[in-house]
């Protein structure tokens, strides 16, 4: 349960990060990019899941 969440809670920061230093347009679109990142992460914890 501790890894699935620190597992999306990664995959949030990486992806903000990665979309920041990529050269996004302003902070909310790498936020944004960060809740797309969640929703991936999200969907592979819950299939992963046995």
């Amino acid at each position: 349960m501790r890894r699935d969440l620190l597992i999306v809670l990664a995959a949030f920061a990486a992806a903000s990060a990665l979309a920041g230093l990529l050269g996004a347009a302003n902070f909310g679109t790498a936020l944004a990019f960060g809740q797309m990142a969640v929703a991936l992460a999200a969907v592979l914890v819950i299939v992963r899941r046995p």
